[in-house]
């Protein structure tokens, strides 16, 4: 078994500098490109109220994405949190992890099947929470989001085991 680091952490999910990079250049020029779209074409009043409206969306994702670029994903024995101190799932109320090509998951990432429902979040680029689903990954290392899928699918298999 793999043991932690002297804070107690078995795994760090942590952003991808050319992956954030690149997803916030897309963003941010998909919202001035949908900006330039309304005030500059013929699209009436209502097209460029909801060109407008797409924009800002972009914008405001963009920039919640840049705001949490300097937060990890981290395992310990309590569960997922997040380092800024936010529970995403404990130990005991995770189900199982989906990580198949196939399944419904962020890019580079996993996905985490609760238990019990649990209160919508998001976190751009980083991880979402709707219901008994926690999506990890997205602008994160594909490497460190597969070895913390690991890691949990291992505890839980013992978790399971009665040997």
């Amino acid at each position: 078994m793999f043991q932690p680091d002297q804070d107690g952490v078995y795994a760090r999910v942590t952003v991808a500098p050319s992956r954030r990079i690149l997803a916030l250049v897309i963003l941010y020029g998909l919202g001035a490109f949908l900006l330039y779209l309304a005030f500059g074409s013929l699209a009436g009043i209502g097209g460029a109220a909801v060109l407008i409206i797409l924009a800002g969306c972009c914008l405001w994702a963009g920039e919640q994405m840049r705001r949490s670029a300097d937060i990890e994903i981290l395992l310990t024995d309590d569960g997922v949190t997040t380092s800024d101190g936010l529970v995403l799932a404990t130990m005991d109320n995770i189900a199982a992890v989906n990580r198949g090509a196939l399944a419904a998951k962020p890019s580079t990432g996993f996905t985490l099947i609760l238990r019990t429902p649990q209160a919508r979040s998001w976190r751009p680029g980083l991880w979402w929470r709707l219901g008994r689903r926690v999506g990890i990954g997205g602008i994160t290392g594909a490497g460190a989001a597969k070895f913390m899928a690991e890691q949990i699918a291992f505890r839980l298999s013992d978790r399971n085991d009665p040997a």
